[in-house]
């Protein structure tokens, strides 16, 4: 089954009016105007992706109704995320400004899908390795050494000693149960 994304560019079908297609974009996707003139900066935005035909003709129908030429392109088969390739592999097609970069050891390169991600070729990827099963990723941390304070100043009072506690008044006398029986 074909994969499909609509994208839109800010393009116009013949004859809308820039006003009421954002108008009618706003309403459709329930959008500020910040967002919608972000839609219409001219720059290809991928407004939904992974569809098949018949959700990206939908789509289409929905923003044509408003004025709005989308763009329906067939996904490529396979991942969707860019692959991530060692530098040492050979199928890593160079840009045009990244042969003059120096390959440094334990990088990746991100070979660019589309027009898009080729804007991200010049990122340096740290190539991470894959920790063996079971592994600890946790850094070993050194047990906390307890802190150390100064007791100098204080002493102890010896037992029985009075350390300031209040006082309690003479006790109380014992309850009368002389008015108490047993029976048998």
């Amino acid at each position: 089954m074909s994969l499909y994304e609509v994208a839109f560019s800010g393009k116009l079908l013949a004859g809308a009016q820039p006003e009421v297609v954002k108008a009618n974009l706003a309403k459709i996707f329930q959008a500020d105007e910040q967002r919608i003139a972000q839609l219409f900066s001219g720059r290809r935005i991928v407004i939904k992706s992974g569809l098949d035909a018949a959700g990206a003709e939908k789509y289409r129908e929905i923003l044509a109704r408003a004025g709005a030429e989308l763009e329906v392109r067939a996904l490529q088969q396979g991942p969707a995320e860019p692959a991530m390739r060692p530098e040492s592999a050979s199928a890593v097609p160079p840009a045009p400004a990244a042969a003059e970069s120096t390959d440094k050891p334990g990088k990746l390169k991100v070979a660019p899908r589309d027009e898009y991600m080729a804007a991200f070729v010049h990122v340096e990827a740290p190539d991470l390795g894959i920790a063996p099963l079971g592994a600890d990723l946790k850094d070993k941390t050194p047990p906390a050494e307890a802190p150390e304070v100064d007791l100098s100043q204080f002493s102890l009072a010896p037992v029985g000693s009075d350390m300031g506690q209040e006082k309690g008044g003479p006790a109380a006398p014992p309850p009368d149960t002389s008015h108490l029986k047993l029976q048998d």
